[in-house]
């Protein structure tokens, strides 16, 4: 086992480096860059545009500079300084901006993540154990709608029925007079108050997959030789249930922990833009979308990362939880 996570950790540095240099090279892609766009913006608004002003900048930036050169003065910031450059748009460190929405992005998807396991996993057991009745239909024609149903709408939905019905106001995680207003424990119950409706929005479409994933998975092994063999040895259903074909039917849930962890970061970013949610996803599309190379480079190397030591993760629980899977 330990071998095997050092050659993988190994692997993992040509890996992260092709994955950087990739990222950074489509971001330069598109023609221009970022105080071209910008430039662009201010003519539009009718607003004069600083020649000079905008050189400046692009000698700061070194934005006149080859792709090889600006890539290397951000990768070599990061490995040896910790520094992950300038955002050109936000006029911050791009560690600070990330920094600043991470945590709220990380409670967010994290607790819908848990609780979609928690709801997902007892309902799809019951559904498989009873199938073709009454609540087995009522869960797969539940799961078929959740599936169904982007999450976007589904907030559009949602924040239409409260505004007019409830006259409630359901977007954004903070009261107005909290907003800006430093953490304290009255900011925090706000934003508690604020939460429900995101995770329940957020929370859907991953209970109504996988409710249909363990379902399936757990009526492939009930009728296996060896669930046919502790049923002849008298063990009772429910401990024999729990204890040997839902453990191997939690195998996808496993191999999945990696995009979880890549998801933890990114969000649910359709949502959380229809919600005004202050999360890393609506950053980072306006990142992509502004050319703003540093500060969406950095997101990028972050998901990629943690994707990577999710597969990694990933790849460790399933030879634990499953003793058919050996690694080699």
């Amino acid at each position: 086992m330990l071998q095997y996570i050092l050659r993988r950790v190994l692997m993992m540095i040509p890996t992260l480096f092709a994955i950087s240099l990739l990222s950074f090279l489509i971001i330069q892609l598109p023609p221009g860059d970022f105080l071209t766009s910008y430039a662009a913006q201010l003519r539009e608004m009718g607003d004069n545009v600083d020649v000079a002003q905008l050189q400046a900048l692009r000698d700061r930036y070194g934005l006149d500079q080859p792709f090889y050169v600006q890539y290397g003065k951000w990768i070599s910031g990061i490995l040896l300084r910790g520094d992950w450059g300038q955002s050109l748009e936000w006029r911050k460190p791009v560690r600070d901006l990330i920094w600043e929405r991470l945590a709220l992005t990380v409670v967010i998807s994290g607790t819908a993540l848990l609780v979609s396991w928690i709801v997902a996993i007892p309902i799809g057991v019951y559904s498989a154990t009873r199938q073709y009745s009454f609540w087995d239909y009522a869960m797969t024609a539940f799961s078929f709608i959740g599936l169904g149903t982007p999450g976007f709408l589904l907030a559009l939905v949602v924040m239409f029925m409260a505004q007019s019905y409830f006259g409630m106001n359901v977007g954004g995680l903070f009261s107005e007079e909290y907003m800006l207003a430093p953490w304290n424990w009255a900011k925090v119950v706000d934003m508690l108050k604020h939460l429900w409706m995101p995770l329940i929005i957020v929370s859907i479409g991953s209970i109504a997959g996988n409710i249909r994933i363990t379902r399936a998975n757990l009526l492939d092994e009930l009728n296996k030789p060896y669930v046919e063999t502790a049923r002849a040895k008298g063990m009772k259903e429910g401990n024999l249930i729990w204890k040997y074909p839902v453990r191997v039917a939690l195998n996808p849930f496993f191999s999945t922990v990696g995009w979880s962890l890549a998801t933890l970061i990114s969000g649910t970013t359709l949502v959380s833009i229809v919600l005004s949610l202050q999360t890393t996803g609506p950053m980072l599309l306006r990142a992509l979308t502004s050319q703003d190379m540093y500060l969406a480079g950095s997101f990028i190397l972050l998901l990629s990362t943690l994707t990577v030591i999710g597969t990694l993760i990933s790849d460790i629980l399933l030879a634990i939880v499953d003793p058919r899977i050996r690694l080699t």
